[in-house]
């Protein structure tokens, strides 16, 4: 599957890992639910670090379309609120829609 981190680029990461992903994917949605900020940048960066982590990146040059696209460890709570009711669903497959 192909993610890409808005404003970092594409990373391949293989099925096996999305397990995983949907974990820190719920995580995520309940640091929204809480509304806790704290919760909020822990959840996203352990996110986006697992990404990294488990995702070998595409070149910068690369024309691959991307599978799921995931925001930048600079985004707001409403931001990523936003994101999630314009996808309709977490932001790994699989997630159930937040809010």
């Amino acid at each position: 599957m192909i993610m890409r981190v808005m404003g970092e680029g594409q990373f391949q990461v293989a099925d096996d890992h999305l397990n995983r992903l949907n974990e820190l994917d719920e995580e995520l949605l309940r640091a929204l639910e809480s509304g806790d900020e704290e919760h909020f940048r822990t959840a996203l960066d352990g996110l986006l670090a697992a990404v990294k982590t488990f995702g070998s990146p595409l070149p910068d040059d690369s024309l691959e379309p991307s599978d799921l696209i995931l925001p930048d460890a600079e985004a707001t709570i409403d931001e990523v609120r936003r994101l999630l009711r314009a996808e309709g669903d977490g932001l790994i497959p699989g997630i159930p829609e937040y809010g």
